[in-house]
């Protein structure tokens, strides 16, 4: 598909061609919306993240803290959304970065994410071949090793992620309607029934939301990753300017509801302040416990299925938005120009997913040979690098809003809204760097070592950026 770079009048009228290829798709609100709430994977978040804040916060106040981490990434999308008539690049970070804060910390900011999110992918990945493991055994099939399990994972998310959008779209639609039902159902079960101990509303109480309620926020945050890639796909968006504002509203909007109403039919199920103990006696199975309780055995059964199914499509999520980071990254010849290319048929970034794969495949092996726990070791921290490294970007995507609205005089609201985004997210970023250690899973060392990598990253993209071009506006065709 041939494009141009308005690079305006050169010697001789000419107009040199453009290899900054488009992707291809037509992807409306609602595929989008289910792109990135399926990479911010409920029923895991849900299942994982809740009772997880729920030990080390000793509070009930969780649903709270979903709520006042969606108020952070509403006023994040509402500066996202003001500047994305001005960005027709499917770059997100990068190009949003770059408008406020210069090629140097834009092209940094792309070179920050593509690991921020290969972490994440590589965390969920592993933590999904563990399920599988888990499922097998509830069958009573043959014992397989979580890392064969993991792999075959991340091969069929190979075949998904190198076709079009619309199948992974479709697929992801499927996976995520399946796993959003099955908590639907728990949760209503549970207020119908009025809970263990009927409905206590302890959760919004002062003795509810006390203890570390930072701690039980870090999480909630943390259940937030993904829904801020809307941009990512905008060259495959049907109608990008309306497409992607909306989508990004929805999946915050949808992710911070669905969280708290969840997490507090949750604590509900399980007795209110008495939700904390259970989570402490089995935090690893405090979702699928309770499922048994009011659902049955079969109940518990379909959670853990969906559950794999929840990952997997996180999974597949990732893969998407990381191969579409590297496609960006080699069509502005940051990297290999060959990354940058279009498949001509399915107008996906092929290049880009075989690389994100093999890339992929070959750390999850390192791992396996260093026989690394799949979640102590690889899951925990590798997702705490991945929120780390992002949340510099949403502080950075803020900072770069209102620096951009402020040198074009632009609405003042506007202007309000990201600097009242960014203090958030500062006070966010703070709450990590404070906190880093028991992000990355208890180690000092390599919460230093993961807190210097972000800067590093930064630092080399930065170095880069004279690779690329100056403008990342591409007209449309």
């Amino acid at each position: 598909m041939s494009e141009v770079l308005n690079t305006g009048d050169k010697p001789g009228g000419a107009t040199p061609p453009d290899s900054r290829g488009r992707l291809r798709g037509n992807l409306g609100v609602p595929a989008i919306v289910l792109m990135v709430v399926a990479a911010a994977a409920p029923l895991s978040t849900v299942g994982g993240n809740v009772p997880i804040a729920m030990v080390l916060g000793d509070s009930t106040g969780i649903p709270v803290a979903f709520l006042v981490a969606g108020v952070i990434f509403l006023l994040f999308a509402a500066s996202f959304v003001a500047m994305s008539k001005y960005v027709t690049d499917t770059g997100a970070f990068y190009a949003y970065i770059q408008k406020g804060l210069g090629k140097a910390a834009g092209t940094g900011a792309a070179v920050l994410a593509l690991p921020a999110y290969m972490a994440t992918l590589l965390a969920v990945a592993a933590y999904d071949g563990v399920i599988l493991a888990g499922l097998l055994e509830i069958i009573g099939a043959p014992a397989v090793p979580w890392w064969v399990l993991t792999g075959l994972v991340l091969l069929i998310i190979a075949f998904l992620g190198y076709r079009d959008i619309e199948l992974s779209a479709k697929v992801l639609g499927i996976f995520l309607v399946s796993e959003v039902a099955i908590l639907v159902v728990l949760d209503f079960v549970i207020v119908i029934q009025g809970g263990e101990k009927g409905i206590t509303g302890d959760s919004f109480t002062p003795s509810g939301i006390s203890g570390a309620f930072g701690i039980a926020l870090l999480y909630a945050l943390w259940g937030f990753v993904g829904v801020e890639a809307t941009a990512v796909f905008r060259d495959e968006a049907r109608d990008p300017d309306r497409t992607v504002p909306r989508a990004t509203y929805w999946a915050v909007g949808i992710v911070a509801s669905f969280y708290a109403f969840s997490s507090w039919a949750l604590v509900e199920g399980n007795g209110g302040n008495d939700a904390i103990q259970v989570a402490k006696d089995d935090p690893d199975n405090f979702m699928v416990n309770t499922a048994e309780k009011y659902l049955g055995m079969l109940g518990k059964d379909l959670t853990t299925l969906f559950w794999f199914v929840s990952v997997f499509a996180c999974a597949l999520a990732f893969h998407n938005i990381c191969s579409r980071y590297t496609f960006v990254l080699g069509r502005d010849n940051v990297l290999p120009r060959k990354l940058g290319e279009v498949h001509p048929k399915l107008g996906s970034p092929a290049n880009a997913s075989v690389l994100v794969t093999v890339v992929s495949m070959v750390i999850m092996g390192v791992f396996v040979l260093l026989g690394l726990d799949p979640v102590l070791q690889i899951f925990g921290p590798l997702g705490g690098l991945g929120i780390w490294g992002l949340s510099i970007l949403w502080l950075l995507t803020t900072i770069s809003v209102g620096l951009f609205f402020k040198r074009r005089g632009g609405p003042v609201n506007i202007i309000v809204l990201a600097v009242v985004g960014t203090i958030a997210l500062a006070a966010a970023v703070a709450l990590i760097v404070a906190n880093l250690t028991l992000v990355v899973g208890g180690s000092t060392t390599l919460a230093i070592i993961f807190g210097i990598a972000p800067v590093v990253f930064l630092g080399i993209g930065a170095a880069l950026s004279g690779r690329a071009p100056d403008d990342l506006s591409i007209p449309k065709s």
